[in-house]
């Protein structure tokens, strides 16, 4: 039985005896707790007495003990076993600071066996100052969540807890989660963008003179997105893009920055919903040196720091914590910001464009949105439409696809049976251009023929294709827009860019009614 303070010292007692002298034992009240038991040192029995003060039971001092050690045992086997299965770095100290419990996965996070830091000052291994825990005994109080670089290249979020006995602290336990992948990987990404934007802007000179050239489709609603965004682009008011993932906010935002008078100045991105809370602070405004417990000692410049005189891209921004959207509100209205640990306000230039797939309106009703930041930033809003609401660019996207993954899988490309290009027109794309590109890039990867036909395209298709013809716009003679036959074969043909095979799906005649159609109507 595991020893827990609500053991009563009358489960271990055997019956009182008239041949036994109550007067050399320790009496004890029958409802006494084992964790009750001030200490043991008198070496004394127990003698155990109701309310009435009479003795109805008693306890030898072997055999208490004995209890004692044996569920010592068995706590001490559960202790072990538990820092062995823990999959994060556990320390525990005494109140002195001295390591008493070092598990395997702090062995492995720190490089440093138990054998050689077991019964050693914990500030003989880590800086004083870097030392979570330390503080934890000082103070008394726990740490949750709280972002830590204990040594060089090591990020870690810590909790720590005192250990109490009655109103004494004797100790301390950390519990450290690994992030240092994290934080290496989000480094990574933010140097092979700011690469990645260079050398577009080197090879790319001969479109310099119309940054939306990546931006592709004719269709009206995209169109008139395109035509917004270039005309807030000439101007420094703040610009929010909003439209399903996948649609292409991250193009857009980089088009205006390039068409903007910024466009010699750093373009910065962020995403809001990538980054944990707890290092968002610090990405976004940067820290000082000793800022905190771990930080570097030449501090870090943050991401609006960064971004001066260009533009500052907040992706995902319906995912910013509502406690840094009053700092990122003072940032837009003061146009200063202080580092983490910092107090000399800086000044910065930046545009902000940000962009979201969720709906901040909404959002601000609810409360999880800041009004007062909505508006900041909704100075322009520019939206745009998912891709089923533009299918007319569907075939000019199919083709510059096939292309790119042609040339990357040095592969022929291919031509689309008639029946797959009208499964693709009528097909919802709930993932938008992203959807659709990652299509024709696993079609390209498994093809090995020079047709692309129904059976090449993934299960799901085929599935959503009845339910997805009730949701596109069909040739409906009531449209305003298509009053006669001539005018609904010109609208067919300008939907499926001119693949007369689909057009005629579209229409629901034959191919050879539609050849015939357009040869009277002189449509060729």
């Amino acid at each position: 039985m595991l020893l827990n303070q609500k053991m009563p010292l009358i489960s271990l007692s055997l019956p009182w005896e008239e041949t036994l002298d109550s007067k050399k034992m320790r009496i004890l009240p029958k409802g006494t707790l084992i964790s009750e038991i001030s200490h043991l040192l008198d070496q004394r029995d127990i003698a155990l007495i109701d309310h009435n003060g009479m003795p109805i039971g008693w306890i030898p001092f072997t055999k208490l003990t004995q209890t004692i050690f044996n569920d010592w045992k068995t706590a001490l086997a559960f202790y072990h076993t538990l820092l062995q299965a823990v999959d994060d770095a556990v320390t525990v100290v005494d109140n002195n600071g001295k390591i008493i419990s070092w598990n395997p996965k702090a062995e492995e996070l720190y490089q440093c066996s138990g054998e050689d830091i077991l019964g050693k000052p914990i500030t003989d291994f880590f800086k004083k100052e870097a030392v979570v825990l330390m503080s934890t005994l000082k103070e008394g109080k726990g740490a949750v969540r709280k972002y830590n670089q204990p040594q060089p290249n090591v990020h870690v979020l810590i909790n720590t807890q005192p250990v109490y006995e009655g109103e004494s602290v004797i100790g301390g336990v950390s519990v450290e989660r690994n992030i240092s992948d994290i934080v290496k990987l989000n480094d990574e990404l933010s140097t092979t963008t700011a690469i990645i934007h260079d050398l577009e802007s080197k090879i790319e000179t001969k479109y310099a003179d119309d940054p939306f050239y990546k931006i592709k489709g004719r269709s009206p609603s995209l169109c008139t997105a395109v035509n917004l965004a270039k005309k807030v682009a000439a101007t420094d008011a703040s610009v929010l893009i909003t439209g399903e993932s996948g649609v292409g906010k991250e193009l857009f935002a980089q088009a205006i920055h390039k068409s903007s008078p910024r466009s010699d100045q750093p373009f910065i991105d962020i995403n809001c919903g990538a980054i944990p809370a707890s290092l968002f602070e610090s990405e976004l405004f940067g820290y000082e040196k000793g800022a905190f417990t771990g930080a570097a000692k030449q501090g870090k410049k943050g991401k609006i720091e960064a971004a001066k005189g260009g533009s500052l891209f907040l992706d995902e921004i319906g995912e910013l914590p509502l406690d840094l959207q009053v700092k990122l509100l003072r940032v837009i209205q003061e146009r200063e910001f202080y580092k983490v640990g910092g107090n000399t306000p800086i000044p910065t230039d930046i545009r902000i464009i940000a962009a979201t797939n969720r709906d901040l309106e909404e959002m601000v009703n609810n409360g999880l949105f800041r009004q007062d930041l909505f508006y900041r930033l909704n100075v322009v809003s520019v939206e745009i439409p998912p891709l089923r609401e533009r299918i007319e660019d569907i075939p000019e996207l199919i083709q510059l696809y096939l292309k790119e993954f042609s040339i990357k899988y040095k592969k022929a490309v291919p031509q689309l049976e008639p029946e797959v290009m009208y499964t693709f027109l009528h097909y919802p794309w709930s993932g938008n251009v992203r959807q659709l590109r990652n299509t024709i890039e696993r079609i390209m990867i498994l093809i090995d023929e020079d047709v692309i036909r129904q059976n090449h395209l993934p299960n799901n298709f085929i599935k959503n294709k009845t339910d997805s013809k009730m949701n596109m716009p069909m040739m409906e003679s009531s449209s305003p827009e298509i009053e006669n036959e001539e005018t609904k074969i010109r609208y067919a043909l300008q939907k499926t860019y001119g693949n007369k095979s689909a057009a005629a799906k579209l229409l629901g005649i034959s191919r050879v009614t539609l050849y015939n159609k357009i040869k009277r109507y002189k449509l060729d």
